[in-house]
């Protein structure tokens, strides 16, 4: 069998990119005299890409959006956000001495993103961590994006390994979604930006920091997932 595999989600449990996020989506929705969003906000914003983010913040104040206007407001964010990439944007505490222990423990990584390819190829490479993952799939990479679970099993294939030796680690119901639909564990941070309490999304467990995210955690998620799949049979 292959290498244990942890798939990770990228906003809000690989990158606290809230900052940058609120920025960029600011400057563009100040064009149209639209109020500013703020961090209460972005749990409701984020998740399913930026068109979706900017009809989000429209949908928030209540004013209409039309597709011309979105259409140049898309622009004006990508412009901005590609930029001043990675600008606030930094790995969450203790996410660096993960990696290196998982890795250590013969364990690889991907992540499965419904970022588009273009802003979280640009940001991983800024952040010179995309050497640390063997695939990396984002939300205009297949048809189908999170919670779909072939988002996830599409990312272990590409990775190189087996859906039976993989988890997927996220923070909100997308990715915890995502996981269970693909039958794969699920590991919830809180430190991400779910709109929901991650215990209610019935994760296969909950971690605070990175530093709960050890090797006997994932070997022990693997065997109760292998259980699982031969129980289903």
């Amino acid at each position: 069998m292959s290498a244990p595999l942890v798939v990770f989600d990228l906003d809000g449990t690989l990158i606290d990119t809230a900052p940058d996020l609120i920025d960029s989506l600011n400057y563009t929705i100040e064009a149209v005299g639209l109020a500013p969003v703020t961090f209460d906000d972005l749990t409701h914003l984020v998740g399913q890409g930026v068109k979706v983010m900017i009809q989000r913040a429209f949908e928030l104040r209540r004013e209409p959006l039309d597709e011309v206007t979105a259409a140049k407001l898309f622009d004006r964010y990508m412009e901005h956000y590609q930029e001043n990439m990675p600008g606030k944007s930094l790995p969450y505490t203790g996410l660096v001495p993960c990696l290196d222990r998982l890795e250590a423990a013969g364990m690889r990584f991907a992540i499965c993103t419904n970022k588009g390819s273009q802003l979280a190829t640009l940001l991983m490479d800024k952040l010179e961590l995309s050497h640390r993952f063997a695939a990396m799939t984002c939300g205009d990479t297949f048809a189908f994006r999170k919670p779909d679970g072939r988002h996830v099993l599409q990312t272990v294939e590409l990775a190189g390994g087996d859906p039976l030796n993989a988890i997927m680690v996220g923070d909100s119901i997308n990715d915890i979604l995502a996981a269970q639909n693909a039958g794969v564990p699920a590991v919830a941070v809180t430190f991400g930006y779910s709109d929901v309490a991650v215990d209610q999304l019935n994760p296969d467990r909950i971690i605070e920091s990175y530093a709960d995210l050890t090797p006997d955690m994932v070997l022990e998620l693997l065997d109760r997932g292998a259980e699982r799949s031969r129980l289903a049979r």
